[in-house]
């Protein structure tokens, strides 16, 4: 146990060290859950308690928001539940009323189902039992719902300036990088993202996940282990110091533990014990620490079914405990329940009897996680610790904000700047946070401060004559509340470190000076800030300190607060603070008009959105994912349709000024993209072709170059039809100009001629040679990609480097692609394929392009046209017998398509004695994709063409340049590889166009995820290749693992349930896994742990007819 706690602090140095890759993790399992919850399941329902029912139409607003921006999936049920009448009734009774709100919901949703099911159980549709059985049959479908509750109802009085949108919802910009054109992450978008992760210990079984709104507990949830039919509490060992102001658990000496989770017996609970107690109690751990409460309780089984129970018919407890006033706690009352030593002290709790009666049947575990890293957002410094300290290169310090030139304003670098519109003039310290804010020139802000929601616009209130500058001085907090009923907003301030709940008598502060200092300075008494008498009741929370009054005359007045007026004018401000409305945060509290908070949240990011994307339109190349911008524009109540029709207009000038540099693919998705945004569908459906059009001339133009070429005038519906075939559909897309059709020479055939015809056309002045006899044989290997896939493919690498690591490899002992071409003395091509089906060519009109999509014999047809040999007349003497085949299964994923082309354009050119070296093999074969219009990258045929391991990088230009690195394999890395890797086949037919589509989509409208996850794979590959030179399988597996995890970032639908089992099935055995390819089905690498695991998954999987899944033997063909 004591060396696991050893490795579990490590570790934990370690997490912090590793934040950012578990908060990317926890990030992409959130996405794939949303877009694709059929494979990862989600919560059914996510459960937000309120303070009141102003405060649960804001939360109401945030979660329609998640929703609309992917964070919570279209199926899950929303609610944000308030106290009863908004008496406050404690986190545990809050619990239950959240519950019993999300029966309700379900019962007026379900009511025709839970009828029938009534009437199947008690013989008929009504009669004396129904209300018994109606209640049964609720509690029945609650139990088998997955639930994730937050409790986000305090009232933030540490974060006071978090109070109107409510601590959950406070700005927390990590990792807002990886998606620049996407709103501000908020502390509820990662505890969203951590919960997701740990949706998946819950399996099928129904639960609660309960969770705080001001805490972010950073772990790999998806590794929990929790205990069936009981509650789990999360805890993490810390040191005795901090336990002292947080719950504490005791759990019993267990043996269930590893080296990063341990999970026990729950003895006893404590709060903010000292020292003596946790001795007393048997807290201490062997290291020296004890075991935090993180809030985090997981319920399932017997025990969520009972708290279910409890729950709906909770009512009646929750009226008795406003009636006299009481609350009930959650992790005090309730969790006590769940604990035998605790049920005597609950007895004699308010309710607790009945707690102990219904729920004590079942025991609480504790799930120690040795890595969890637990940020409390408990204070306003605390959260600007967050941001400058163990998770501050995480921080997006600049995010859809509107900034003056580094000449115009004196703003730091370590300034987070969110949301907000700043202008010239303006000074901003070091590590300040400025969130959903405009602030005009001539305002000051100090280092270590934080503003959300104002709008100051000092030019406005200030006389050009007044030299008087608004400064709010360091280590301060800045907000603006607006009131409810009477259309004024409140300008509202406090110093960093003030706590509003500490009394005038026990060290309370206000700008950060003690009380009695602040009256002092301003001449005024405490009768003018309390009514109380007792000294002990008077804080800042209660003090009525801020004015009502006109915008300047408040800036002025908060100027004299903090004690940075002007001697002269204080009197004339002091005489303006008497006379005015004043208003404390308590009562603010209870004032806020969220409705126009909201409003006024959404315009204001709508205009920031828009002056984005008309920057990007006006001034740029259209660099920023516009569709994404749009989608903040259309929440500007009124005109946010007009705004997109505005940048609509301006797309057809920036295009004609950039034709030279800007991709017309790009362009025109931008335009698809501005027309939806303006609910023309229409004209977007019409425009797409356009794109995909574009796409293939800009690809053609990279693969091309050297290749002669020649123009023609085709017909009306030539035209038609192909503008409407894509690259990336089964179909041929040829290049289309503006006016004109461009084929490249090698796609015309000689005409309508036959055979006979040909020859007679070509006998003048053509020497026939003696018929010689030859044939040739091509046999190559499949590719297997580890990672770099998807950065070979156009248009992304026709524009950005790309980089692949894969390597050559032989099945069931053999070069499972092929051809053998002879030559006959007889003209005419006769080509028959391994499923016998035969094509005899008698004139050479058929060779030409574009091909039918159906046609089985495009590929060779294509060969004949790149390799020269329809058009270089080398069939007037003789003809050829061509053989194919490729003994894989269909659809593989192992490039079989493009290495079969490598092998007949290979064969074919050995044949007429050409330049068959690999190098311009592989080039042919890129133009005769093109010529096909199949679509895909170059890396599979370099991964058949090239032997062994390699890692190729391609250069963007005209021409595309590609440099192939062959990896020289130690015996011992070669013997590793082929004892601990698997090759094997999934079952599963993969339908690579369809992800193709999609991901092409995305880039064209720049999605700055799936830009950072190609990268990302670049990254990898290039990573990759170290590790196997230095012979590290193990590496290479956690790569293939994050590579996979990409692959699926880039398109969920690149797996399926069945290929999810498999790898659930394999992943105890395996250091890594992916699909190979594109994915959405084929083969599959599994990477064990060792050669013994590798020999006894080979054996379940054999055992294991379920999974359908093939081994296949294999050897690095070198």
């Amino acid at each position: 146990m004591e060396s696991s706690r050893k490795a579990g602090r490590s570790s934990r140095a370690k997490q912090k060290h590793d934040l950012a890759s578990l908060l990317r993790k926890s990030w992409y399992h959130l996405r794939l859950s949303v877009r694709h919850p059929s494979r990862v399941p989600t919560w059914d329902a996510i459960l937000l308690t309120a303070a009141s029912p102003e405060q649960a139409q804001l939360y109401t607003w945030q979660l329609q928001r998640a929703k609309r921006m992917g964070r919570i999936a279209p199926s899950t049920v929303t609610l944000a539940v308030p106290d009863p009448e908004g008496h406050r009734i404690g986190s545990g009774a809050a619990t239950l009323n959240a519950i019993h709100a999300l029966a309700l919901h379900y019962r007026n949703h379900f009511a025709p189902d839970l009828h029938s099911q009534v009437a199947s159980t008690n013989g008929s549709g009504s009669g004396a039992g129904d209300g018994d059985g109606h209640d049964v049959a609720m509690a029945e479908l609650m139990a088998k719902k997955h639930i994730l509750l937050l409790h986000a109802g305090g009232d933030s009085k540490r974060v006071p300036w978090a109070n109107p949108m409510g601590k959950v919802f406070l700005p927390l910009p990590y990792l807002a990088g990886d998606d620049p054109d996407g709103p501000v992450p908020l502390l509820f978008d990662h505890i969203l993202a951590i919960a997701s992760c740990a949706r998946q210990a819950f399996g099928n079984e129904g639960g609660m996940l309960t969770m705080t709104g001001d805490v972010l507990p950073c772990f790999d949830a998806s590794t929990m282990t929790l205990p069936q039919d009981t509650s789990c509490i999360i805890t993490v060992p810390i040191t005795l110091d901090v336990a002292s102001n947080h719950g504490v658990i005791v759990a019993a000496k267990t043996k269930n533990n590893t080296q990063n989770y341990a999970v026990s017996l729950v003895d006893n609970l404590l709060q903010k014990p000292s020292v003596e107690e946790l001795v007393k109690s048997k807290a201490v751990l062997a290291d020296g620490r004890t075991l935090l409460d993180t809030g985090i309780i997981a319920v399932r089984g017997k025990a969520w079914s009972e708290l279910v129970t409890l729950s709906w018919s909770s009512q009646q407890m929750i009226s008795e405990l406003i009636k006299i006033k009481k609350e009930m706690s959650l992790y005090e009352d309730l969790v006590a329940a769940w604990v035998p030593a605790k049920h005597e002290w609950l007895r004699k709790r308010p309710l607790g009897e009945e707690l102990v009666n219904k729920l004590g049947k079942q025991k609480m575990f504790s799930y120690c996680d040795y890595d969890l890293l637990f940020l409390h957002f408990g204070t306003s410094n605390e959260v600007l610790e967050h941001l400058s300290g163990v998770g501050s290169e995480l921080v997006g310090r600049r995010h859809l904000c509107s900034i003056p030139a580094t000449t115009a304003a004196d703003i730091t670098a370590s300034a987070v700047i969110l949301s907000s519109k700043i202008a010239p003039g303006v000074s901003i310290g070091e590590d300040s946070l400025i969130y959903d804010s405009s602030i005009s020139g001539g305002i000051q802000i100090g280092s270590l401060c934080i503003v959300v929601g104002v709008n100051i616009a000092l030019d406005d209130h200030l006389s050009i004559e007044d030299s008087i500058k608004f400064m709010l001085p360091d280590r301060h907090c800045l907000w603006e509340v607006p009131l409810v009923g009477s259309g004024e907003r409140v300008l509202v301030f406090c110093g960093l470190h003030d706590n509003p709940k500490s009394s005038l008598s026990r060290d309370g502060t206000f700008c950060g000076k003690p009380w009695k200092k602040v009256l002092h300075d301003l001449g005024i008494q405490e009768s003018d800030l309390w009514e109380s008498s007792s000294t002990d009741e008077k804080c800042l929370w209660n003090s009525k300190i801020f004015p009502i009054l006109p915008y300047s005359q408040m800036l002025n007045v908060a100027l004299w607060l903090m004690g940075l007026a002007k001697p002269k004018t204080e009197h004339m401000l002091s005489s303006l603070w008497r006379s005015s409305s004043r208003i404390s945060l308590e009562e603010l509290h209870r004032s806020i008009d969220f409705s126009t908070m909201c409003i006024g949240s959404s315009n204001h990011q709508a205009d920031l959105a828009a002056g984005i994307a008309k920057a990007c339109i006006s001034y740029g190349m259209l660099g920023r994912n516009l569709s994404q911008l749009c989608e903040e524009i259309l929440q500007k109540e009124g005109s946010g349709v007009e705004i997109c029709m505005d940048f609509l207009g301006m797309c057809p000038k920036v295009q004609e000024q950039n034709s030279n540099i800007l991709p017309k693919s790009r362009a025109y998705q931008v335009q698809v993209d501005l027309l939806r945004a303006c609910n023309d569908e229409v004209t977007a459906c019409k425009l797409e072709p356009k794109v995909w059009a574009a796409v293939a001339d800009e690809t053609a133009s990279a693969v091309r170059y050297g290749f002669k070429g020649t123009y023609f005038n085709p017909s009306p519906r030539f035209i038609h039809t192909n503008l409407q075939l894509s690259l990336f559909f089964p179909k041929i897309c040829v290049c289309c100009g503006r006016s004109r059709v461009f084929l490249e020479h090698l796609s015309e055939s000689p005409g309508s001629l036959s055979c006979l015809e040909y020859q007679n056309n070509h006998h003048d002045g053509h020497t026939h040679e003696p018929f010689h006899r030859r044939m040739v044989k091509v046999e190559l290997p499949v590719r297997v990609d580890f990672v770099g896939g998807w950065s070979d493919t156009p248009p992304w690498s026709i524009e950005r480097a790309g980089c692949v690591l894969n390597m050559a490899i032989s099945l069931e002992g053999s070069a499972p692609i092929g051809t053998v071409i002879e030559t006959t003395e007889t003209t005419g091509v006769l080509i028959t394929d391994d499923v016998n089906n035969k094509l005899h060519i008698e004139d050479y009109k058929s060779i030409s392009a574009p091909f039918d999509g159906d046609d089985p014999f495009r590929l060779v047809k294509s060969a004949l046209l790149v390799t020269g040999i329809i058009h270089d007349n080398v069939l007037v003497d003789m003809g050829m017998k061509i053989k194919t085949w490729a003994n894989v299964p269909r659809g593989s994923g192992l490039g079989t398509s493009s290495i079969l082309a490598a092998a007949v354009v290979k064969a074919l050119l050995q044949i007429i004695d050409g330049d068959d070296s690999t190098e311009n093999v592989a080039r042919l074969v890129l133009v005769l994709e093109q010529l096909m219009g199949t679509g895909g990258g170059w890396q599979d045929q370099i991964g058949g063409l090239y032997p062994g391991i390699k890692c190729t990088s391609s250069f963007p230009g005209i021409p595309l340049r590609l440099q192939v690195i062959p990896l020289l394999a130690s015996p011992q890395l070669v013997s590793k590889l082929q004892q601990r890797l698997l090759v094997v086949f999934t079952g599963q037919v993969r339908l690579a166009h369809k992800v193709l589509q999609k991901v092409v989509i995305r880039y064209l409208r720049r999605d700055n995820l799936l830009v950072s996850s190609i990268k990302r794979l670049v990254e990898l590959a290039k990573i990759g290749r170290e590790a196997l030179m230095n012979c590290d399988i193990d590496e290479l597996g956690e790569i293939m693992l994050e590579a996979w995890r990409l692959h699926q970032e880039l398109d969920p639908y690149c797996s399926n349930e069945s290929v999810d089992r498999l790898f659930s099935f394999a992943s105890p055995y395996c250091s890594g896994y992916k699909l190979v390819g594109a994915g959405g089905g084929g083969f599959a690498l599994l990477l064990a742990k060792d050669a013994d695991q590798a020999m006894e998954l080979r054996q379940r999987l054999q055992d294991n007819k379920d999974l359908n899944a093939k081994i296949y033997n294999w050897q690095i063909f070198l």
